[in-house]
């Protein structure tokens, strides 16, 4: 299954739009950072929920040479949220984005969540979390449990959260998630299910779930890939990207104020 096979980046005539939105743990570029480009602008994204960003020294450096790279945009994240980050292309207007800081737990690493409210077209809009959640489970289940807090808090009819979860579809915090979210492979599996690890893909514990109202098309690990070898996917980082597309219903307009 090849990537002409997922609908592309689109905006409809009435209003609604369809968004290719990509999520992806990019190991903090410390692998093949011009085979991670090739993945990533292969896969045409409107949208790239990153994981793993660089957050250390000129990690703003970094994170514009990614988004350059790729011919996208930095919305917000890397450092300040402690490693998720979004990137867009210019078809996405920023409403507002913001980046969250998680309570820290002595002894394990900060996380946080990097969020952004995207409008596609005139009538579109997108709320968009970037993720990556704890490998202590206690941790995890409770940055489960103030994801769906944080996307509510986006104020967005649709929302969709996209990450490394680091645990697999039967695990409590995945099917927490699962249950108040669409679990896109599930919903409408497309390409390849498993994203770690790229040398012998095993597990999914990388996913894009997507709030009720939002149409699933398509979602999961892509596969011929123009441009890009089996070599660079395996040299580009330690996860396989997860690719989305997603139908996003246009919003009725704001009734105007009337006249004094």
């Amino acid at each position: 299954m090849t990537l002409a096979d997922l609908p592309a980046g689109r905006t409809e005539p009435d209003g609604s739009a369809v968004v290719r939105l990509l999520s992806y743990n990019i190991r903090s570029m410390r692998d093949d950072r011009r085979a991670l480009a090739r993945v990533i602008r292969a896969c045409a994204p409107d949208v790239v929920c990153v994981q793993e960003a660089p957050r250390f020294f000129r990690w703003r450096k970094h994170a514009a040479w990614l988004a350059r790279e790729c011919g996208l945009v930095y919305v917000t994240g890397g450092a300040p949220a402690t490693g998720p980050m979004i990137l867009a292309s210019l078809r996405a207007t920023v409403v507002r984005a913001e980046d969250v800081l998680l309570p820290h737990t002595p002894g394990l690493h900060r996380r946080g969540f990097a969020t952004a409210v995207l409008r596609f077209g005139t009538s579109a809009r997108l709320g968009v979390l970037s993720c990556h959640l704890s490998l202590q489970t206690d941790e995890r289940q409770a940055q489960g449990r103030m994801l769906l807090d944080r996307l509510a808090a986006l104020d967005a009819r649709h929302t969709v959260a996209a990450g490394d979860l680091n645990e697999r579809p039967r695990g409590r915090t995945f099917r927490r998630l699962a249950g108040a979210l669409q679990d896109g492979w599930a919903v409408a599996p497309w390409g390849g299910e498993h994203t770690s690890t790229p040398v012998r893909p095993h597990q999914r514990i990388d996913a894009v779930l997507a709030s009720e109202g939002v149409e699933v098309l398509g979602c999961g690990v892509p596969d011929g890939l123009d441009g890009v070898s089996a070599d660079d996917l395996r040299a580009a980082t330690d996860h396989l990207p997860v690719l989305a597309a997603l139908r996003v219903p246009a919003e009725a307009a704001e009734p105007a104020e009337p006249p004094e």
